[in-house]
């Protein structure tokens, strides 16, 4: 299968991977052929990329490092907690919080246990999925990305699993903002922008109240919009100033901010997100937690087209562990011709060789 851009998406393509609502359903299955109505209701939907099934990327596989069911029962367990704090005061969600605290450390030892029992590079599929509430499938891969970075850094099991539950409530605090403000399409006035950034205040606030999980989770939500350099919020911290677990969490959650649909903006390829957090690496991010997040997460997701800088095109077909940034890739183009017969290469073996363009727009020549 090969991942590609709505906006040549053509009736007769048959789609390659199940997307999925946030019922847990099936949205749309897989081997369905594509028609007129899909696409529009697809577009409806604000999809981006999808995947289908076609000659050149015939036995290319997706897989995802957690599994779908997995993933849907995940995100639903998120948000009916997260819903039960609807309207409380700080004080009543916080009791109501405590009370889920084993249901959300389950969360989190069942996702630590997906990802550092396994080996290969994280893969998330955010297209895949079909989310009406943004923060739910927010916070859920916000949470993969910190796990796999602190796996990558050596943290303890114990540092891995706090960091986990600082991931998954990081952005709590934004269930007291109001909804006009935290779901508006177009960008935030001044004033609705200082509101948005209480958020931090509010989660820390709710979250340093319980008994059942530490306090550096609090802080965690409290800290993770801080930047080394000072620049962050809400209180200016610089490096020294902001905790670990925290440093950790706010980069995570910048590179799922950008790599995930948004009513007001078409998310970035991985490789895209990759760049911009890189573009602030040692500045305003830890430049040890960026290079973790560049081991950690797939660059190229298979199935995507690449151009390389020899003209040749070819198909992501798997991963390469000892370098993210440089995956196998499936040739089936040189010279603007089609080949009769395709072969793979490593980029590894190809250092003079570079990834020229992300080509999820191409059309097979007919």
């Amino acid at each position: 299968m090969r991942l590609i851009s709505i906006e040549v998406l053509k009736v007769g393509m048959v789609l390659g991977r199940t997307i999925w609502n946030e019922a847990g359903h099936p949205l749309l299955k897989k081997d369905v052929v594509i028609n007129e109505r899909i696409i529009q209701r697809l577009q409806q939907l604000n999809t981006h990329y999808l995947y289908i099934d076609d000659e050149i990327s015939e036995g290319i596989e997706v897989k995802e490092t957690i599994p779908p069911a997995v993933r849907n029962k995940t995100i639903s367990t998120i948000k009916d907690s997260f819903q039960s704090l609807d309207g409380l005061n700080a004080v009543s969600a916080s009791y109501v919080l405590d009370q889920q605290s084993k249901a959300i450390v389950s969360i989190v030892d069942e996702l630590l246990s997906a990802v550092t029992g396994n080996n290969e590079i994280l893969t998330i599929l955010t297209d895949a999925y079909l989310f009406d509430e943004y923060l739910y499938q927010h916070s859920f891969q916000v949470t993969l990305y910190s796990i796999a970075i602190a796996k990558e850094l050596g943290h303890s099991a114990e540092d891995l699993r706090l960091i986990g539950i600082g991931a998954l409530l990081h952005d709590v605090g934004k269930l007291m903002v109001p909804k006009e403000i935290l779901t508006k399409p177009g960008r935030l006035t001044h004033e609705e922008f200082e509101i948005m950034k209480m958020h931090t205040r509010y989660g820390f606030d709710l979250l340093r109240n319980l008994h059942s999980i530490s306090l550096l989770v609090a802080h965690c939500a409290f800290q993770h919009h801080e930047r080394i350099d000072g620049s962050g919020y809400p209180r200016g911290l610089v490096d020294f100033e902001i905790h670990p677990f925290a440093k950790i969490i706010g980069v995570a959650d910048v590179f799922d901010a950008v790599t995930t649909n948004r009513v007001y903006r078409e998310k970035m390829l991985p490789s895209q997100g990759l760049a911009i957090v890189e573009a602030g690496s040692g500045t305003i991010y830890d430049a040890r937690i960026v290079n973790a997040l560049k081991k950690a997460v797939v660059h190229y997701p298979n199935g995507v087209i690449l151009k390389l800088s020899d003209g040749r095109r070819g198909i992501v077909s798997k991963q390469n562990t000892l370098n993210a940034a440089l995956p196998w890739i499936r040739i089936f183009e040189e010279q603007n011709e089609l080949l009769s017969a395709t072969y793979e290469i490593n980029l590894v073996d190809y250092p003079s060789i570079s990834i020229a363009s992300i080509e999820t727009d191409y059309v097979v020549p007919s």
